[in-house]
C-alpha cells in the first residue's frame, strides 16, 4: 500500500512505496498511474534518469524556465538530502523551500510539481538516485539557482560531508533575486 504524506508546500508530497517482503527478499513499486492519480498526482514519464555520485557532490538547484519538469525522486542505494523550492509565482508558498532525507533505507520518495527547483546533497558514497520526469530535458531552457542562496537560507547538512563538490555549472547558477527579477516578474 502506497501513503501519500503532504508537505508543507501545496503539492509536494513524500510518498512510501509498496513494500512486500517475504524470505525470497522485497518488491518494491515506486510508480502505479491509476494510484498516483487517485492521490492527486497524474504524472505522465517523459523519461526517466539514473545519477550516481560521490559523497559531497551537490547538484541544482535546477529547473527548466520552460517546459517545467514535474519529478518523482527515489533513492536506490546511499543517501542523499533533498530539496525542492516552490517558484510557482502566484503559489502561497512561493520562495519557501522543504528538504528530506531520502535513503534506500528509508525507501521514500519525493514528487516535485511542476514550477519547482530541485536540488540534492550525496550523504554517502556511490549514492544512486532515479528521478522520472514529467518534461523531456530541454538545454536551451535549463536553469538554476545557487544552491547556498543566502536569501532561501537552505539548511543543507554540510557538516556531514568532508568535502563539497560542484560543477562549473552549478557555481554559475542565479541568485534567487536575480532568478525572480529574470524570471517570475
Amino acid at each position: 500500500m502506497f501513503r501519500f504524506n503532504e508537505t508543507n508546500i501545496k503539492d509536494l508530497v513524500v510518498i512510501e512505496p509498496f513494500l512486500f517482503s517475504d524470505e525470497r527478499g522485497t518488491l518494491k513499486k515506486s510508480f502505479e498511474k491509476n494510484i498516483f492519480r487517485e492521490n492527486g498526482i497524474d504524472l505522465t514519464a517523459m523519461e526517466e534518469l539514473e545519477t550516481t555520485s560521490q559523497k559531497g557532490v551537490i547538484r541544482g538547484l535546477h529547473l527548466q524556465t520552460k517546459h517545467s519538469q514535474a519529478k518523482l525522486i527515489r533513492v536506490a542505494r546511499g543517501e542523499m538530502y533533498d530539496v525542492a523550492v516552490d517558484l510557482r509565482k502566484d503559489s502561497e508558498t512561493f520562495g519557501r523551500w522543504f528538504g528530506i532525507r531520502l535513503s534506500e533505507k528509508n525507501r521514500k520518495m519525493l514528487y516535485i510539481p511542476e514550477g519547482f527547483a530541485h536540488g540534492c546533497m550525496i550523504l554517502e558514497e556511490h549514492t544512486t538516485f532515479y528521478y522520472l520526469c514529467s518534461q523531456s530535458y530541454y538545454p536551451g531552457f535549463d536553469s538554476g539557482i545557487l544552491w547556498n542562496d543566502e536569501t532561501l537560507n537552505i539548511s543543507w547538512p554540510v557538516d556531514e560531508v568532508e568535502n563539497i563538490i560542484l560543477s562549473e555549472k552549478d557555481r554559475r547558477l542565479h541568485t534567487f533575486h536575480k532568478f525572480v527579477t529574470d524570471f517570475c516578474s
